[in-house]
């Protein structure tokens, strides 16, 4: 029978960048898991923070060439949707790389001068900040405006929040203003319109009625999202021509408009069978920007992303120990871990997401079909089938067995609760962060030691 390495070859196509097998042990980017394993212990979470300035780099690179082909006659500025990782590591090594930020919420503020006096970002950051205002969040945007924060721009979610900004902006420049279109949901959606944003046929109203006569304010960006991503489906290039049509109708009563926020949604590798053309992609929605514009005889706007999945993701993994092994009937075998979906990796039990699976050691062992088993007591708890098929492949071996979840990194420990309460009690893990140094050798930092029972009670009133 073949080896697991044999059989994922045959299957897949393996080794795959990232990814080598060095003496029957995984290799992820170069670092020796199973020395990881043998110092940290597991369950372990890692973030290797040198991919994070990789993926910003490439999309940077595919859109700025988009523009050099197409002759296109905006900019491009890359945005991190901070709710995907707000980690300060994870923010400032985004920052490096000369992008900009979007927000969500009335505590990402505070983030933001707290990384600006720290010298991690200048006051003339774009920030781009949606979401839902509230009174908090609005009273932030105006402290930072009137502290220097000129490229704040609140884009609002809806009309009534315009009457949270007004008569208390006194800038001698105008506050710029950033309007939200409701994106109009799939065909196999719940809902016919997103619950975010202002209706399509209202925006030019509301800016007539409510905004233009206001010296205070001029209305900069347009911005949308669609839910399902960027994808190359007619449902998302139908999308991208309503909105793109609007900012050009709307640029000609309001010529102060000048840039498109296109959103985020850039996938990232989920699976070994993962196949995106992220080249094609860019350069098709830059090149479909700039036709319907010269459609409607207006000059193509700047190009805003808020790519936060795409950023992080591929930047981190999770490591586990199998602790048991049961045959629950004739066909079904389960590995029981050292940790838990639900808290780990919440997304696997709330949105059945796939990732990366792979063992770290045993890889000339022979296969065999199992079930992935949490350590919770709840019948939710398991992992059994993969993005590129319906089964889950481990080594078939009676030795000690370590596998990895990989490309975890957006919004698994923010919807975790990092440092709180878990299903069952089940502590978080540890938490290590890794860095290169100038001389390529790596550099580990224990982010988080694993939570204790002291810490625990403490939360829970206890103690």
């Amino acid at each position: 029978m073949q080896s697991y390495s044999e059989f994922l070859d045959l299957s897949v196509g393996f080794p795959q960048e990232g990814f080598s097998v060095i003496d029957d042990e995984l290799y992820f980017q170069d670092l020796n898991l199973m020395e990881m394993i043998e110092t940290y212990g597991t369950p372990l979470r890692f973030t290797y923070l040198p991919l994070i300035s990789k993926k910003i780099q490439q999309a940077k690179l595919l859109f700025q060439t988009a523009i050099i082909k197409n002759n296109y006659r905006g900019d491009y500025k890359y945005c991190y949707c901070t709710k995907s990782s707000h980690f300060r590591h994870i923010v400032e090594e985004a920052l490096k790389n000369g992008i900009h930020l979007e927000t969500s919420s009335a505590f990402d503020m505070p983030m933001i001068e707290a990384l600006e006096k720290k010298g991690a970002l200048t006051k003339d950051i774009t920030v781009i900040c949606n979401g839902f205002k509230t009174y908090q969040y609005k009273q932030y945007i105006i402290d930072m405006l009137h502290d220097g924060y000129k490229n704040i721009i609140p884009v609002l979610d809806n009309k009534e929040e315009f009457n949270l900004f007004d008569d208390e902006v006194e800038l001698d420049t105008p506050c710029n203003l950033g309007i939200r279109i409701a994106a109009e949901e799939q065909p196999d959606s719940q809902f016919y319109t997103s619950r975010l944003g202002v209706r399509l046929e209202d925006v030019i109203e509301f800016y007539n009625n409510k905004i233009s006569a206001n010296p205070n304010f001029r209305v900069k960006l347009l911005h949308f999202f669609i839910n399902s991503g960027i994808t190359d489906s007619p449902y998302y290039w139908n999308e991208l021509e309503k909105y793109v049509t609007l900012y050009c109708k709307f640029k000609k009563i309001n010529p102060e408009l000048d840039t498109l926020d296109i959103g985020g949604g850039m996938p990232f590798k989920d699976s070994l069978v993962f196949d995106f053309d992220y080249e094609y992609m860019v350069n098709e929605i830059v090149k479909r920007i700039k036709e319907i514009c010269a459609e409607h005889d207006v000059v193509e706007p700047d190009i805003i992303t808020e790519f936060g999945k795409y950023t992080v993701a591929e930047a981190s993994g999770i490591l586990y120990k199998v602790l048991g092994r049961k045959q629950q009937n004739d066909r079904e075998k389960w590995l029981m871990l050292d940790g838990s979906f639900i808290t780990n990796l919440p997304d696997v039990w709330a949105l059945n997401q796939k990732y990366i699976l792979l063992p770290v050691n045993n890889w000339d062992a022979e296969y065999e079909r199992v079930n992935l088993g949490g350590i919770t007591c709840d019948g939710q708890d398991y992992y059994n089938q993969e993005a590129h098929m319906n089964s889950v492949f481990m080594p078939k071996t009676r030795k000690v067995q370590y596998l990895g979840f990989f490309n975890t990194g957006a919004y698994q420990e923010v919807l975790s609760g990092y440092g709180g309460i878990h299903h069952c009690l089940l502590p978080s893990p540890k938490h290590v962060i890794i860095r290169r140094n100038r001389d390529e050798t790596f550099n580990f930092e224990v982010f988080g030691e694993e939570q204790n029972s002291k810490q625990v009670l403490k939360i829970l009133g206890y103690t």
